[in-house]
């Protein structure tokens, strides 16, 4: 019988808060996502953190226990209440000695043992294609003699299982790290590998900055040459936590042509140069539209807005993907065209800009030691 929310619930009323009160009863409890991988938090003033550190521990010690149970994530969420002074920030489930969970000083962030280089693909907004570029991206670098492995940021959005047709849920290697699926030569991990597809993503930040940290130093990724991150759209916590987590050696921006979403890029850009990560350049996705009857084009999203953008920001223009029905039906086969077509004009697009990426890797772009970056809650 799979794990349910009660069986959570009837294992966690043996685990007593500070004052005795059993766990369920504290009114602390995010949402509990149940399973053989089980996920929530618990959320109590920032002033009373450090007593509560225990209880969190045997939580997640009391949780791991029900028979079923693969692995359990409970990260402990701080909010100062008005007025109150913001209290230091708690290190990070899975972070490194010395590392904090929204800050650090001088110390840089610490690599991915056996990752060479990561990479961020962001954008402003929503519904630009990064995923698909992401992934496309990510095998392009492949077919240029490089190992690769992708990461899917998105915790609220995950798009990797569909984008590869994965349904199978990683091994647990050792009882507390994770071992990530291969699809297409690419090593891959993903959020939505540990929940049901129609599972609502009901978390605070420092949830979603203690999942992206345990995906990071949980999970066996092996000897990579490159890992790609498929980043949230926005430049929230998630974009945070991995300029702070790890040594990010550039961004890649996916933007479409319309001055809407150039607008939102310039916000990645920005928000990025602003945390020293390098831009490693701008993609314009959905740049010009083909008709296949009459073969007339049609920029329907306008055409040429990022490569300008580029220039007036002094950004490298990595290369323009058309608005293609081919890209979409695979993407949504879950067969991604530049693994599946790559002899198509497309894939060769974003072999192109993956050949530019690789440049911009070899020119030694690296980043600069992160800036203090305190987050309150």
């Amino acid at each position: 019988m799979p794990v349910t929310k009660d069986d959570v619930i009837a294992s966690l009323n043996k685990v007593a808060s500070p004052d005795g009160t059993p766990l369920p009863q504290t009114g602390t409890l995010s949402d509990i996502v149940a399973g053989d991988k089980v996920f929530f938090s618990i959320t109590v003033d920032a002033a009373v953190v450090q007593a509560w550190e225990p209880v969190r521990k045997r939580a997640e010690e009391a949780v791991k226990a029900i028979p079923g149970v693969q692995s359990a994530m409970v990260a402990l969420t701080a909010e100062r209440k008005a007025g109150a002074a913001p209290a230091a920030a708690r290190p990070a489930q899975g972070a490194a000695p010395g590392r904090h969970a929204h800050g650090h000083g001088g110390q840089g962030p610490s690599g991915v043992p056996g990752v060479t280089s990561i990479i961020a693909v962001a954008s402003g907004k929503g519904g630009v294609g990064k995923s698909t570029t992401a992934v496309n991206l990510a095998l392009g670098l492949r077919d240029l003699g490089m190992k690769v492995g992708i990461l899917d940021a998105d915790i609220y959005g995950p798009s990797l299982p569909k984008l590869l047709a994965i349904k199978e849920k990683p091994e647990t290697i050792g009882g507390n790290r994770l071992k990530p699926i291969q699809r297409h030569g690419l090593t891959v991990m993903s959020i939505g590998f540990l929940i049901e597809e129609e599972t609502p993503m009901i978390w605070r930040g420092p949830m979603v900055m203690s999942a992206l940290t345990q995906m990071l130093r949980e999970v066996e990724w092996g000897t990579l040459d490159v890992m790609v991150v498929d980043m949230p759209p926005g430049t929230g916590d998630a974009q945070l936590t991995m300029a702070q987590q790890v040594p990010l050696k550039g961004a890649v921006i996916v933007s479409t042509p319309q001055d809407l979403a150039l607008i939102d890029a310039r916000r990645g850009i920005a928000m990025f140069k602003r945390v020293n990560v390098p831009v490693l350049g701008i993609v314009e996705n959905m740049s010009t539209f083909i008709c296949p009857n009459c073969g007339t084009r049609h920029d329907i999203f306008g055409h040429g807005g990022a490569r300008q953008e580029a220039e007036r920001l002094g950004v490298p223009f990595l290369g323009e993907v058309p608005l293609e029905m081919k890209i979409r039906e695979t993407s949504d086969a879950g067969a991604p065209i530049v693994a599946t077509q790559p002899d198509s004009p497309h894939a060769a697009a974003y072999r192109s800009i993956a050949a530019k990426v690789r440049e911009q890797l070899g020119s030694g772009a690296a980043a600069k030691p992160s800036p203090r970056i305190v987050i309150e809650s």
